[in-house]
């Protein structure tokens, strides 16, 4: 495995991504992690990613220094490497020429992390500072018109540095570059495959339940899915699925949730009824944050409640991925900013009654999937477009009512029919209606209304951690919008959000 030490950077997923897309598995840790947390990890290798502070801010993240004398190969990215050079006795200085976006590498003198790489290509730059002094050892393998040390090494301690970011598309032989790091020179083998994670899984989820019983949350999601065949597969009839319709779901998916895995998977399943408390407790709930809290407290509360109904539970199970750990990273005490906490993860109280088991808390959406296919999961299923947990009421700008539910149900169910219909929805990494909270001035049968307004949101992306909104043919976007104002009671405006993220989330809440 590689060990990722997540400095803040907004790009150290693409990191970890980078390195399972060679086949070799990896984690990411706070640079809080301890010396003896990491020798008992046994990484093959260690990454230092990027970060926006300077090594001279006060609060700029640090780490044991101990790690460069562990004798494991560390390569450092970007602030990771000025941390390496610094806490080596190199020196950093504030850069006479701030580097942001492409740059020209030119490769100086052989080097592992350069084998088969062309000598002139192209990278991208993201700092104010730049490496003024190496430390003892060390010498530099490339550089840019405008940053003499781009990439250096001291090949003896297997020590690496590069000023730019490999792990995004920009840097145009990157994925090269990390490669040579994972299999050059730290000597890994590319065994990480979803048929081994499962094997892994299922004795990791036996050995954490022992003879106990756990609860899962089903939404009908891929996350909850998988997560239920897996822990099926793991301890059998000693799982019981529970599927909370909070009144905060799509058109007909109760229905359609308990059909499916009474057809398909035969798992004990029980139907929780908790609309009305749902929507009570969400009265008056205007912000965000606030309203995930309320839907995560009291999820946890139903599933307790559900819990006391079988003898015997001591594990509530949820569909957890690595995404919403590391964007929830505050309340693990990383540096990385927390744009939004997750239902399942920012939402837990601090007093629950139920263990957690979170099989899947280090994959990402795309690996999920893998793992429902080795698992048999019908296509249909494992290709369900992600919903948040929080359902509808982060698709509800503003306060959630029975009212707007039911207008965005209708929209929503819409779009969805549309972007079917024209064979898109497999290419689409999400695509749903969003409720604003204003009202726009319309003209209808000759009269003036004055009605909601709906946003269409569809957007494109490989794994969620970045996305582009979806060029969709004006003639369907035309469809949705003549179709939502005509059947939709309430509406008499639909937009097209044209975000991408970052800077924009994918959604809106």
């Amino acid at each position: 495995m590689i060990l990722i030490i997540d400095f803040g950077s907004q790009y150290n997923q693409l990191i970890a991504r980078r390195v399972r897309e060679h086949r070799v598995y990896c984690e990411i840790e706070p640079p809080t992690i301890s010396l003896q947390r990491i020798e008992e990890m046994k990484p093959e290798g260690i990454i230092l990613s990027g970060g926006p502070a300077s090594i001279y801010e006060k609060g700029s993240p640090t780490i044991d220094d101990g790690i460069f004398s562990l004798g494991i190969p560390i390569l450092g990215i970007c602030y990771g490497f000025q941390y390496l050079v610094h806490a080596l006795g190199g020196k950093v200085s504030p850069a006479r020429k701030r580097e942001y976006g492409f740059a020209e590498l030119y490769i100086k003198v052989k080097s592992p992390l350069f084998d088969s790489v062309d000598p002139e290509t192209i990278c991208w730059m993201s700092h104010g500072d730049s490496i003024t002094e190496l430390p003892n050892g060390f010498r530099t393998t490339a550089s840019t018109p405008s940053t003499e040390v781009a990439a250096a090494e001291d090949e003896k301690r297997r020590l690496y540095g590069l000023q730019f970011h490999p792990e995004v598309v920009h840097t145009s032989e990157g994925k090269k570059m990390i490669a040579n790091f994972l299999f050059r020179v730290c000597q890994c083998k590319p065994a990480w495959t979803m048929k081994a994670f499962v094997e892994q899984a299922v004795e990791e989820i036996r050995a954490q339940v022992g003879s106990g019983k756990v609860i899962l949350g089903l939404s009908g999601g891929v996350d909850s899915s998988v997560a239920a065949v897996l822990i099926n597969k793991a301890i059998g009839e000693r799982l019981t699925c529970v599927f909370v319709d909070n009144g905060l779901l799509r058109e007909g998916e109760t229905k359609q949730v308990v059909e499916v895995y009474k057809r398909h998977f035969h798992l004990q399943l029980r139907v929780a009824r908790a609309q009305k408390l749902f929507l009570a407790r969400l009265k008056g709930a205007t912000d965000p944050e606030r309203k995930r809290k309320i839907i995560g407290r009291t999820f946890i509360e139903v599933f307790e409640r559900e819990a006391r109904k079988v003898k015997g539970v001591s594990f509530l199970a949820q569909g957890t991925l690595y995404p919403d750990v590391i964007e929830s990273r505050s309340a693990f005490g990383g540096p990385s900013a927390v744009i939004k906490s997750h239902h399942n993860v920012g939402g837990l109280p601090r007093k629950m009654h139920l263990k957690l088991l979170e099989p899947l808390k280090h994959l990402f959406k795309d690996e999920v999937r893998l793992v429902g296919e080795e698992l048999g999961i019908p296509e249909d299923m494992i290709w369900r477009q992600p919903f948040p947990g929080p359902g509808l009421a982060v698709r509800i700008i503003g306060e959630v009512t029975s009212r707007r539910l039911s207008i965005l149900r209708q929209a929503d169910r819409i779009l969805l029919d549309e972007i079917r219909n024209a064979g898109l929805y497999r290419n689409l990494w999400q695509s749903f209606a969003v409720l604003l909270p204003i009202k726009s001035v319309g003209i209808m049968g000759d009269q003036r209304t004055y009605e909601h307004i709906i946003a269409i949101r569809a957007v494109t992306s490989e794994d969620a951690m970045t996305a582009d909104w979806a060029r969709l043919p004006y003639d369907l976007l035309a469809r949705i919008s003549n179709r939502i104002i005509n059947e939709v009671r309430g509406v008499n405006r639909v937009v097209y959000d044209v975000s991408s993220k970052p800077p924009s989330t994918i959604e809106w809440e």
